[in-house]
């Protein structure tokens, strides 16, 4: 179809070059294309307004097309977000600006690499106009969350960047997964440098950070500008030695391949107190944020010390694509660990916190962790995820494979008084999977909560393959029509390692071992 299609229009083009009714052929060809899309208005009005309209004779020249719109529409919206700094009339509305300022700045890159890379498979495609799409939704949240959505945020939001973006998304959603093989218990997309780097005992360190004077510098955050200023992109080491950081740490997109590198996760501690509690967005509450591509941590603890009645305070964000974190910690109460965007890899890490303390965006796999549950606020549940994919054709999800689900020492004693599940649907299209993992006594029976009402329970993928534990047994699971017990290998092999993170491409040289299968 689409080959006579474009037959037609180059036939109709060459025999009437001055004809009047030769734009209202292209339109018909514009508009055969945009149908095809979830948002096909925005697509038509976008593309008859470009100043030399291009017709599309495939699918993939249709998406160049569509992702070039996306970009520049987007260039437009940061644009006007700039301008509408000063309309802000209070710190919380300034605070859900500057992030929606920064997320839209990210997204531009996003955009950007998508059309210009060179050397991307579908895959690479699909992730980066996912994580282009959640940064438009996080931009929303912020001003949601800080009760200030009714001034600057629909100046900042109507203008179809998101629907242009799920257009661009939609015509790549059959990205194929191709397993690739395994080195030493790492996806193959850790770069076999990486992995040594992980596995050695003392890696050489670029520069050596410590409190006490005995290294290059005291704090972390003059380590990494002075990373900033070095030469090319190449693998950067950091050692920390052991201490108490007290630092707020922004890893950003220019610091790419940046690797830290702790005395252990009991005793080098980064900390920091952020919350939206006290003005921040969850977003900006992070101890320690990573956008910078390629990012190692090894033997650290990441900590949030806001506490539970300060709600939402991250410990650690991560939008670093290809982003590795072996053996070390996450503490907090309310939202930990923020997976915000890109492909992640997390193995032997302990988790602890409260109300959807593993949350966020990414395509992430959580491999032989430690998940601990906090004491919660009175009436409070404990939610162990909070998965945010808003659009079906978003690569995102967080799986959790060969791990371990239990109570704290504090929560253990008082076990009848708090309820622990394993997840509930933050956004629409929420995706999460408990794999082979040891699901101790506090999980409830139920094992999934209700976000509101019944919100996204018909949309939601939730599922559990060969879970162990006294909490394991699934007949008294929810009846939610998008809740399934997995009893196929090879649908369970659609999120491991190998196939939902690509992870055999590029986890090898991270240096870490992990399991590509089930």
């Amino acid at each position: 179809m689409a080959t006579k299609l474009a037959c037609f229009v180059l036939f109709m083009i060459m025999s009437m070059a001055v004809s009047p009714t030769l734009s209202s052929v292209v339109t018909n060809a514009m508009d055969y294309w945009c149908d095809k899309t979830p948002n096909p208005q925005p697509c038509k009005y976008f593309m008859r307004q470009q100043t030399k309209p291009l017709v599309p004779k495939t699918k993939s020249e249709f998406r160049k097309v569509a992702v070039g719109i996306a970009l520049e529409r987007a260039l437009r919206a940061e644009t006007h977000t700039k301008w509408l700094g000063k309309k802000c009339r209070n710190d919380k509305e300034k605070a859900a600006w500057a992030d929606c300022l920064k997320l839209y700045q990210q997204t531009i890159l996003q955009i950007n690499q998508t059309l210009h890379s060179t050397k991307c498979t579908d895959f690479d495609v699909q992730t980066w106009l996912s994580t282009a799409l959640t940064n438009l939704e996080t931009c929303r949240v912020g001003f949601v969350e800080l009760r200030v959505s009714d001034y600057v945020l629909p100046l900042i939001m109507s203008n179809n960047v998101s629907k242009l973006i799920s257009n661009a998304l939609a015509l790549t959603s059959n990205a194929s997964f191709v397993p690739q093989s395994y080195k030493h218990g790492f996806p193959s997309w850790l770069k076999a440098g990486d992995r040594k780097l992980l596995q050695s005992s003392s890696p050489t360190p670029d520069l050596v950070v410590a409190r006490d004077g005995l290294g290059n510098h005291r704090t972390i955050k003059e380590a990494l500008d002075a990373a900033s200023k070095r030469s090319g992109k190449s693998r950067f080491v950091i050692r920390v030695k052991s201490g108490i950081y007290q630092e707020n740490l922004e890893i950003g997109t220019k610091l790419k391949n940046i690797m830290l590198v702790g005395d252990g996760l009991r005793n080098t501690i980064i900390t920091g107190s952020r919350s939206v509690g006290d003005g921040s967005t969850t977003f900006d509450s992070a101890t320690v944020a990573v956008t910078g591509e390629g990012f190692i941590a090894r033997g650290i603890t990441f900590r949030n010390t806001a506490g539970p009645q300060k709600h939402q305070a991250v410990a650690l964000r991560s939008g670093s694509d290809l982003s590795v974190f072996y053996r070390c910690g996450f503490e907090g109460y309310q939202d930990t660990l923020y997976v915000h965007s890109q492909r992640q890899f997390y193995k032997e890490c302990y988790i602890y916190g409260t109300v959807d303390f593993i949350f966020g965006n990414a395509a992430v796999v959580l491999q032989n962790c430690m998940i601990y549950a906090r004491t919660p606020m009175d009436k409070q549940k404990n939610t162990v995820t909070a998965q945010g994919r808003t659009d079906p054709n978003q690569n995102t999800g967080i799986i959790i494979h060969g791990s371990r689900v239990m109570a704290t020492a504090d929560l253990s004693p008082v076990l009848s008084s708090f309820k622990t599940f394993l997840g509930r649907p933050w956004k629409e299209y929420s995706r999460t999977v408990f794999m082979k993992t040891y699901l101790d006594s506090l999980v409830d029976p139920a094992g999934w909560l209700e976000w509101d009402g019944d919100f996204a329970l018909n949309t939601l993928f939730y599922g559990e393959y060969q879970n162990i534990g006294p909490s394991a047994p699934t007949s008294r699971r929810v009846k939610w029509k998008g809740y399934r017990v997995i009893t196929s290998a090879t649908e369970a092999s659609k999120f491991t390692v190998a196939n939902f993170i690509a992870g055999t491409s590029w986890l090898p040289n991270a240096g870490i071992p992990f399991t590509s299968g089930l």
